[in-house]
């Protein structure tokens, strides 16, 4: 054994945000609202579609499923983040905790990827092919799709997770990051890591790339489609049923690029931790005010659900 297998580590320490000790409070509680605003946003899609017999389409049933997912991503990471800044301090992390929640966020961000793919191709079906939908696009085709979408997230990541905690760390101890992130993790590692990033390479390639060029491919052929509506109102209307999607897929995409094509090296590395804010806190927050705002439907049923809740209250009373 050289020296460096005589010093593994058993812990590591995520450095997280620096913070002014006069605001760490006001950051704390700030973090504290958008986390519940998330969590109650994703619910609320859940309970609206499954409350709601006018959203059970699978437009609908793919949105909540992507509410499941984002819930998933924001717990796998803001409540470590919290108590990083509730404590004033580093957050101290075992090894295999942090390879538990690179797991778990890795698959949020896989299903994540497919679901936005199915929606795509629900959207795609919809206006491209509106005779043939309620015979493709089934009540089945929809369970059978999504099991298989996060059942593949959690296998895919399982595969090179595995190989991940087989590997031997031997430090520094030390991440400067909020999360434990793939790169920063690997970066610690003394053993051989190109199995892993090989499999790593494989797995972005099948649920990433691939299901951004198919996605890409069906707004083709939906803005070839909508450009073939000779009224501009009925272009709009039909434009108006995927504008929340493409809204979503934009900045979903767009800040997953941007975050892993800068270097993580050097300076740079705090402008990625910053960066990851986006697609680890405010994507999951954003995407049910998308959809909530840019909807017709899910407004009307929310504000239905809102006042049955009321007339119950104060007739109970």
């Amino acid at each position: 054994m050289d020296e460096k297998n005589m010093t593994m580590i058993t812990v590591i320490h995520l450095l997280g945000f620096w913070t002014p000790p006069n605001v760490t409070c006001l950051v704390f509680f700030l973090f504290l609202l958008l986390y519940c605003v998330t969590i109650c946003g994703n619910l609320l899609i859940i309970t609206l579609v499954s409350y709601s017999k006018t959203l059970h389409s699978p437009m609908y049933f793919f949105l909540s499923q992507l509410a499941v997912s984002d819930i998933l991503l924001a717990t796998d990471v803001v409540p470590n983040m919290l108590h990083a800044f509730w404590v004033e301090t580093t957050t101290t992390i075992s090894v295999s905790n942090c390879i538990t929640q690179l797991y778990f966020f890795a698959v949020s961000e896989t299903s994540e990827c497919l679901l936005l793919t199915l929606m795509s191709y629900d959207r795609y079906l919809a206006i491209c092919k509106p005779l043939h939908y309620s015979m493709l696009m089934n009540h089945r085709f929809c369970w059978m799709t999504v099991i298989t979408s996060w059942s593949l997230s959690f296998i895919a990541v399982l595969i090179y997770t595995l190989d991940i905690s087989k590997l031997h760390f031997c430090g520094p101890n030390i991440i400067n990051h909020f999360f434990c992130d793939l790169d920063p993790i690997l970066q610690l590692s003394c053993s051989d890591t190109t199995l892993v990033q090989l499999l790593v390479t494989l797995s972005t390639l099948t649920f990433g790339v691939i299901p951004f060029f198919i996605i890409i491919v069906s707004y083709v052929y939906i803005i070839v489609t909508i450009f073939e509506i000779p009224s501009i109102t009925g272009r709009q209307k039909v434009f108006s049923t995927c504008s929340s999607h493409l809204t979503v897929v934009s900045i979903f995409y767009s800040t997953l690029l941007f975050v892993y094509l800068i270097p993580s090296r050097g300076q740079s590395l705090n402008i990625t931790k910053y960066i990851s804010l986006l697609y680890t806190v405010l994507t999951p927050l954003i995407n049910p005010i998308i959809y909530s705002l840019r909807n017709k439907e899910l407004k009307k049923v929310a504000g239905k659900m809102i006042n049955n809740f009321l007339r119950f209250h104060f007739c109970s009373h």
